[in-house]
């Protein structure tokens, strides 16, 4: 069963669950990851999209962090007021797919060394020859 198909309703353990999987590595207790859970459920209630301006300070800190994760994810509308202004909106709203993932083990976690090149690629710059980076000052000196 995931959530992506709708097999799986989105419940305060499902989320608690995924809270703990996607940012448990970091340090997150199994109590933090149910209190973020309900608070994040009783924000959004039985909607799938919340509005961001209901949001306090703190609310959005941690929609932010979850957004990190992947598990939120925003959107913005825009609309003409009557005065012919513009108007935006926006919107937070749960990322099903990849909570379906993060319960289906599919999660790959982003670390620091993903973004390391490895010792075996090489550069653009491995191809240019050293004499090419002699300031041109520098040859007339010598």
């Amino acid at each position: 069963m995931d959530v992506e198909d709708g097999k799986r309703t989105l419940t305060v353990d499902v989320l608690r669950k995924v809270i703990k999987d996607a940012i448990g590595e970091h340090g997150m207790e199994e109590t933090e990851a149910e209190i973020m859970a309900r608070h994040v459920m009783n924000l959004f209630g039985f909607n799938n999209r919340i509005l961001d301006n209901m949001l306090e300070p703190q609310d959005r800190d941690v929609f932010y962090m979850l957004e990190d994760e992947e598990i939120l994810t925003t959107e913005r509308e825009e609309t003409t007021l009557y005065d012919g202004r513009e108007w935006r909106i926006h919107y937070w709203i749960f990322r099903r797919e990849k909570i379906a993932d993060i319960l289906n083990g599919k999660k790959q976690y982003r670390m620091e060394e993903d973004f390391s090149v490895p010792e075996e690629e090489s550069s653009i710059y491995d191809e240019i020859p050293d004499d090419i980076w002699a300031r041109r000052g520098d040859e007339e000196e010598e």
